[in-house]
């Protein structure tokens, strides 16, 4: 399994309803097992820049790939770049 991990910091606060609003529509993607996307609880008590957190469970590589070449993917960030200050990712494989 693959695990898809892309935080973001926001321009405005007040955008983070419309942020998770286009991200949750990922989920609709059908080569996604599991995909949540939630705001940060701002807990850590040496950074708390990140807003959102979106995080997918995908079968493999393959699923990726097809998850990010879905239209769905390609309407999700047109809405969400223009709200985003930061955007980091990581993918990597998970034994749990």
């Amino acid at each position: 399994m693959i695990r898809h991990v892309v935080l973001f910091t926001l321009k405005a606060p007040e955008t983070l309803d419309t942020a998770m609003a286009a991200l949750r529509r990922l989920a609709e993607i059908p080569h996604v097992h599991a995909l949540e996307v939630v705001p940060n609880l701002k807990r850590d008590q040496f950074g708390n820049a990140v807003d959102l957190v979106v995080h997918g469970l995908f079968e493999d590589t393959a699923a990726l790939d097809a998850y990010k070449a879905h239209p769905l993917y390609a309407e999700a960030i047109a809405v969400v770049r223009p709200l985003r200050d930061e955007r980091t990712a990581a993918d990597f494989v998970t034994t749990l």
